[in-house]
Formats: structure tokens, sequence, C-alpha cells
């Protein structure tokens, strides 16, 4: 696991709200990422994050479209097996932590499991992203995506 990502595990809902809101959105990730959730302010914090990564969830699959790579789609890897699914559309928007410009991954439109959930993503440090997930507007999880740079 990242190093950076490792610390966000023992971090409180505040801190990691900091560093989301001292960061700029970077770039949207094309490809492959990690994922790693985050039960923020838990000391359950790392086995969350080992037991989702085995289980559940293992990250995204960026594919952008935008000649300047402004917006894209993704499907989410899940299960033991990191099978593809859950599909959203990424676009630049306002944070709803914030108001500030983010990343956002939206799957509104595209999936009937996910629809009220919204994903928001700031680039931390070349190739590692903070996350935060809505259901509605109900701030629910933290997360974190890594991406090898080439």
């Amino acid at each position: 696991m990242n190093d950076t990502v490792n610390s966000w595990l023992s971090k409180s809902v505040e801190e990691l709200d900091e560093i989301y809101s001292n960061a700029k959105p970077g770039d949207i990730p094309n490809g492959d990422t990690h994922g790693t959730a985050i039960l923020a302010g838990s000391v359950f914090s790392k086995l969350v994050a080992l037991l989702v990564g085995l289980y559940a969830w293992q990250g995204k699959v960026f594919d952008l479209f935008c000649p300047r790579g402004d917006a894209g789609v993704l499907v989410n890897k899940i299960t033991p097996f990191s099978l593809t699914f859950v599909v959203a559309k990424v676009y630049r928007d306002d944070s709803w932590l914030d108001g500030r410009e983010t990343i956002v991954i939206d799957y509104s439109k595209t999936s009937f499991f996910a629809k009220l959930i919204r994903d928001e993503i700031r680039e931390i440090e070349p190739g590692v992203y903070l996350g935060k997930v809505w259901w509605r507007k109900k701030r629910i999880l933290d997360f974190a995506l890594t991406q090898d740079k080439t």
C-alpha cells in the first residue's frame, strides 16, 4: 500500500477533509487504479480497508474520451476476482464538500443499484487521489485511489 494512503487510515474525518480541501482536482486518472476504503476515525480502519480490498472493492478503471481528458467513464472493480461492474460518468464540477472544483464520479444515470451514489476525488500527489463517497447528499465514506505513473 502507498505510504500516503497508509497514513490516511489513522486520520479523522476532519483531517481527511482538510487534506481534500487543500488539494486541487489534478488530472482525471486514465486506466487502472487501486482502491482503498477508508473508515476515517475508526480504530478498525486498517481492518476494514483490508477486508473490503480482499472481498468487495479493489478500485476503478477509468476510460477518458475527451481530447483534453476532462471527462470519461469508469467501471468499479469488485468481488475477489476484480470483476468490472457499476459504470459511472466522470467529469469536473463543484464539490459538495467545499464548493470548489473536483473530479466527480456520477452513478445517477448509469447504475440502477448505485444511482444515489456520487464520488468525488482530488489528486493529492501524482497518482494518489483522496475521495469522498456521498449517499444522496450525506457523506458516508472516504477512499483512496492510487495509479502507477509511467
